[in-house]
């Protein structure tokens, strides 16, 4: 059984229905300090107050890119990446245009990453970028393309989902997509992963982050 720490260095806490309020940014910004979790994930609108919350604490703020559809253009992109990192961003999630995926257009896929990736780490030295597939809508030939295509453009790590799909992670996506990117590259299972065991066999098949909201119900039967 992994311990209770080790897993939520593993959590990136994800506040980002669209009803919060800003009491909910920085009461999960609390609790994300006292879990000692990986990052506290938010829209853009929410991003400076994670980043005074956080400061001083482990836990580091993420934003989302593109979310969540995907479907912003490419210099849209950019700028909401600019945008956050100049504001304290330390990790973001891009959704990919996986509708230009799915009709073929690879190289559009792949030069957008590539300029979101390039562009965020000139903006910000370290920062960690991750690609979200949003797999319930791919193939599974077109999940693996995925995979390599993120990983062609220099992200750090590939995603399942949003969590606003149709459908979350599952084990065989994790598992296909950690065969796919290899032992370097990062894997993060997200959407509908609200308990210990779900997180757990995300763990086994291949991932080293989790997407939730549900950190303290995950966490709570681990012991220290």
């Amino acid at each position: 059984m992994m311990s209770r720490a080790k897993l939520a260095s593993m959590l990136d806490h994800s506040v980002l229905r669209p009803e919060s309020r800003e009491e909910d940014v920085k009461t999960a910004c609390k609790l994300a300090r006292e879990l000692g979790v990986a990052t506290v994930v938010v829209n853009p609108a929410h991003i400076q107050t994670v980043v005074a919350d956080l400061k001083g604490s482990v836990v580091k703020p993420c934003s989302v890119i593109s979310f969540p559809f995907g479907l912003s253009t490419t210099e849209t992109k950019l700028s909401e990446t600019r945008n956050v990192l100049i504001q304290g961003a330390e990790e973001i999630d891009v959704v990919m245009n996986f509708s230009a995926l799915r009709s073929g257009r690879q190289d559009y896929v792949s030069n957008e990453i590539k300029k979101i990736t390039e562009t965020a780490k000139d903006v910000r030295k370290g920062v960690i970028v991750k690609v979200i597939l949003e797999t319930c809508y791919l193939t599974e030939p077109q999940r693996r393309e995925a995979c390599l295509l993120a990983v062609k453009s220099g992200a750090d790590f590939v995603k399942t989902s949003t969590g606003f799909g149709s459908a979350g992670a599952t084990v065989e996506d994790v598992r296909l997509m950690r065969q796919v990117v290899g032992p370097k590259i990062g894997v993060k299972a997200a959407g509908g992963i609200r308990t210990t065991e779900q997180a757990l066999q995300m763990v086994e098949a291949g991932a080293n982050r989790i997407g939730t909201s549900s950190s303290l119900a995950i966490l709570q039967p681990l012991s220290t």
